[in-house]
């Protein structure tokens, strides 16, 4: 059984938003031939860190 208060689960939208929106820039990036890799690396961590923390938070929502 999960337990979620508002805005807990306000909170993950909006980081499954932010998530989803760093996916769609990265995959932007990669069809430009010029594509900055740099720009490109920073994005890549922002969605991971965006993930690492989704999974967190789904994980604490938990109740056993």
């Amino acid at each position: 059984m999960e337990v979620w208060s508002m805005s807990q689960s306000e909170h993950l939208a909006e980081l499954e938003r932010r998530h989803a929106d760093l996916e769609r820039k990265l995959e932007e990036q990669t069809l430009h031939p010029s594509a900055d890799t740099l720009e490109l690396s920073r994005l890549k961590r922002q969605k991971l860190h965006l993930k690492d923390e989704i999974t967190r938070l789904q994980g604490t929502a938990t109740v056993h």
